[in-house]
């Protein structure tokens, strides 16, 4: 077998549990997520660290699974998109998309999640500005970005234990004039 194809296998920590796994050492986080752990919530993208459609947390950070090798995660908490639902419970984050209509297409939603979930995690009460800075790498083709970030301030507010409906325009738009 030649050095390109020698095989590993490690122990990894994903959505919480231990799986063992065999993959060649070259592989990157994102291909032993999809094809060896049938993960396919993390998105290929652009596989050059650009689009941020890969994003994965490792121990609460958000990284690029695109640019990881899955060989150097052992011992390291992976969180995935199939990670965030306890229990049929949707996570705040994914309710809000839900109920704003966040995601258009949904390609680029897990990698937003995923970077979402870290920053919620280190602010519970993030601004405008700091929601936008923090998403900043995640690119989304289909939407303006305001329903997502509308999203992120509603799971915000959910988590910190606030009721949260999302706003009649935000899901309508603006009343016409005379519609009042």
């Amino acid at each position: 077998m030649s050095a390109g194809n020698e095989m590993v296998v490690r122990r990894l920590k994903v959505n919480g549990e231990e799986r063992t796994v065999a993959f060649p050492v070259h592989h990157t986080l994102l291909e032993v997520l999809r094809e060896e752990l049938g993960l396919p919530g993390t998105k290929h993208g652009c596989e050059l660290g650009e689009c941020g459609t890969c994003t994965v947390l490792v121990d609460g950070t958000p990284i690029l699974s695109c640019l990881a090798l899955a060989d150097e995660m052992e011992g390291r908490a992976i969180e995935t998109v199939e990670g965030l639902a306890r229990g049929g419970e949707l996570h705040p984050l994914q309710r809000a998309f839900a109920d704003l209509g966040a995601a258009q297409c949904g390609y680029c939603t897990p990698g937003i999640l995923m970077t979402a979930k870290a920053l919620l995690a280190e602010n519970a009460a993030p601004t405008r500005h700091e929601i936008r800075a923090a998403l900043a790498g995640n690119l989304c083709r289909c939407t303006g970005y305001q329903k997502i970030l509308e999203a992120v301030e509603g799971a915000a507010a959910l988590e910190r234990g606030e009721p949260w409906e999302p706003a009649p325009e935000a899901l309508r738009g603006s009343p016409e004039p005379g519609e009042r």
